[in-house]
């Protein structure tokens, strides 16, 4: 399987590096990249063939990932237009819709929208795939097989759902550094120097997230097991309970996902 990515950032270098260490031949990988330095970095790190435009041979892959920032997509694609034959095209911009891809790629229907979160630059990714009614059960494989690269994958069955793929797990890093950066604060409040607490946090963090990775349990089952009637967790329970936190953070979820259809909305306009 050969697989070309439009883009060289810093995901695409993590697809690209994950890909390798699946067995991948730097020669079956390329990408597409404007600037000087990310081709040099990409051809200098991974050994792949990185061009500053789109060519024939760039074309002459089975996926074409599309790395670039959403803004910039229209504009980065408008070569490839209808030169696309049977390629499946992944899509990892930010909200925009399949629709409005495959329109500015001349009509194009083999695509498939995907959305990863940052975690996937350290390997430890989680995507949300959609792919549209043009893309076989080979072309699902190939698409789940590069994103698989650099983390677990779900697949959604209707492209509605990638809004809220992106609002749980595409935002949600930032939502666990913010619970790390308040415990930080809340342990340097009670006496804790800053390396102390922040210690104290991210270890917590990652260890529950563990436990519950590696559990059959649900959550709220793991929970009530480290809460003791009267006791201090069952206090900051409480104290959470009181400020309404599970509505805090569903109505976070739900304005990442309104504003997650507001872009595509916003990003396809002609």
């Amino acid at each position: 399987m050969k697989i070309t990515f439009l883009g060289g950032g810093n995901m695409a270098a993590a697809l690209i590096g994950g890909l390798l260490k699946q067995g991948f031949k730097a020669e079956d990988l390329q990408a597409i990249e404007l600037t000087a330095e990310g081709r040099d970095k990409l051809a200098g790190s991974f050994g792949v063939r990185a061009v500053e435009s789109v060519d024939e041979q760039a074309l002459a892959c089975d996926v074409l990932v599309l790395a670039v920032k959403p803004q910039q997509l229209r504009e980065a694609v408008a070569p490839m237009a209808g030169r696309l034959t049977r390629q499946v095209v992944v899509s990892i911009a930010a909200g925009l819709r399949l629709v409005d891809i495959g329109r500015w790629l001349g009509g194009y229907g083999t695509l498939v929208r995907a959305m990863p979160n940052t975690p996937a630059l350290i390997g430890a990714g989680i995507t949300g795939l959609f792919a549209s009614a043009g893309v076989d059960e080979a072309g699902r494989t190939a698409a789940e097989r590069v994103l698989a690269a650099v983390g677990s994958t779900v697949w959604v069955a209707d492209e509605a759902q990638i809004d809220g793929v992106t609002a749980i797990s595409g935002s949600g890093p930032a939502y666990v550094f913010h619970f790390i950066e308040s415990l930080q604060a809340a342990g340097e409040s009670i006496g804790f120097d800053g390396d102390t607490a922040r210690k104290l946090a991210i270890d917590t963090v990652l260890g529950a997230a563990r436990l519950a990775a590696g559990s059959d349990e649900s959550p709220g089952v793991l929970r009530e097991r480290v809460t003791s009637k009267g006791g201090t967790t069952a206090a900051a329970l409480a104290s959470f309970a009181a400020d309404g936190f599970p509505a805090v953070v569903e109505r976070a979820v739900r304005a990442a996902e309104a504003r997650g259809r507001e872009l595509g909305e916003q990003l396809g306009r002609d």
